[in-house]
């Protein structure tokens, strides 16, 4: 799969077959485990996608219904939206740089640095990082306390044209508080987050419950269709049901841990 070249070349110092059954997804491990080496991912995100995983192996470490219909709306949201910006934290730049890079180009829109382990010294790596992928004019360098409300400390930080001045954002493995904020903010809130029982997921108006490296270039692909067809994006936005996509998210889940052939 594309999303994992990145990660046979800067994991390659590790000795896992590729015929290993789960070859994809410990290597995708290791693309976190070098982000807090390089000094660009907290260790808590080694924490935070280790829980990620156990609900991907009960996805069967596939997209499914569920996760499917979230991205085409999420898609939907962000090929309407007039100030679209895509927030990203460590985890999300060492996964997925070059897809959330293609995601920029395909938006035309602003991308920003916002972290909950927030350092001068990681937000300038993760810029460079991520302008080093293809993204243009990163923000989250010159992000001033306080400008996202009611969060404390340095999750309140957002540069000028970062998240505080978009209508719909999209913010892969945030962190429910945030997410909270943003949605108090008046602003569409899009996430990715495998736990489909998160209060990120249950606060955001949409939640892809997939892994982000599948669920990046997913997105990637399907905002060019919806930008050329807007009544099909806003017939889908009509129809799409926020809990009842995570009930079947749930469903799916709860469905492959009682097959007896799991």
């Amino acid at each position: 799969m594309a999303p994992f070249k990145q990660g046979r070349r800067r994991a390659a110092r590790v000795e896992i077959p590729e015929s290993h059954p789960r070859y994809e997804s410990l290597m995708t491990r290791h693309l976190v485990e070098d982000g807090v080496k390089a000094g660009m991912t907290a260790a808590a995100g080694l924490i935070a996608h280790g829980r990620g995983e156990a609900f991907d192996y009960l996805l069967g470490e596939s997209t499914g219904v569920a996760g499917r219909a979230a991205t085409a709306a999420a898609a939907a949201h962000l090929a309407l939206a007039q100030r679209p910006v895509l927030s990203i934290n460590g985890n999300a730049a060492v996964l997925a740089p070059q897809a959330l890079a293609a995601l920029q180009r395909a938006l035309g829109c602003r991308v920003e640095i916002n972290l909950f382990y927030r350092t001068p010294e990681r937000v300038d790596k993760l810029v460079t990082h991520m302008e080093a992928a293809g993204c243009t004019d990163v923000l989250g360098r010159d992000a001033p306390a306080g400008a996202i409300p009611g969060l404390s400390h340095e999750r309140s930080r957002s540069s000028p044209g970062g998240v505080v001045d978009a209508d719909v954002v999209l913010v892969p493995l945030e962190d429910g508080d945030r997410c909270a904020a943003l949605k108090d903010m008046g602003k569409t809130v899009l996430v990715v987050d495998l736990n489909p029982l998160s209060r990120t997921a249950r606060a955001a108006d949409v939640s892809i419950t997939d892994n982000l490296v599948r669920a990046a270039p997913a997105l990637a692909d399907l905002v060019p269709r919806y930008q050329r067809n807007r009544d099909e994006a806003l017939a889908l936005l009509e129809a799409y049901d926020h809990e009842a996509n995570l009930l079947q998210a749930r469903r799916e889940m709860a469905e492959r841990l009682l097959d007896a052939d799991f």
